[in-house]
């Protein structure tokens, strides 16, 4: 089993910064995408950013020059730093990575963590 165990969340005030953290464990062979959705009552699950093995990275339009993603891939963890947080970033944060193992990849998400910014 892989289990993914997110930290990290918690209140701000709008212009304050956050760090997320997940990391994940158990059967794990190779780790090829990991990063962060995000989602509220109004709105679909959507992606907030993502770091691939190959180093590359990827960025909802909304948090750009504002949230860098990271990972340590010898932890098996990714973190998401959170800067100049505005209230509409308020939302569930989930955790999701893309796992080998068993000669399949498979799709894992973490248990959420709650985000609120005050405005």
């Amino acid at each position: 089993q892989v289990q993914l165990v997110e930290s990290g969340g918690g209140l701000v005030q709008a212009g304050g910064s956050l760090r997320l953290s997940c990391a994940a464990s158990g059967r794990i062979e190779k780790i090829n995408a990991m990063g962060w959705y995000r989602q509220t009552p109004e709105k679909q699950r959507e992606l907030v950013a993502v770091r691939i093995s190959d180093g590359s990275t990827n960025y909802a339009d909304s948090v750009k020059g504002r949230f860098t993603i990271s990972r340590d891939f010898a932890k098996n963890t990714v973190y998401l730093q959170m800067n100049t947080l505005k209230p509409e970033d308020t939302a569930v944060y989930y955790c999701n990575a893309e796992i080998y193992y068993d000669s399949a990849y498979r799709d894992y998400w973490g248990q959420g963590t709650q985000v609120t910014v005050s405005s």
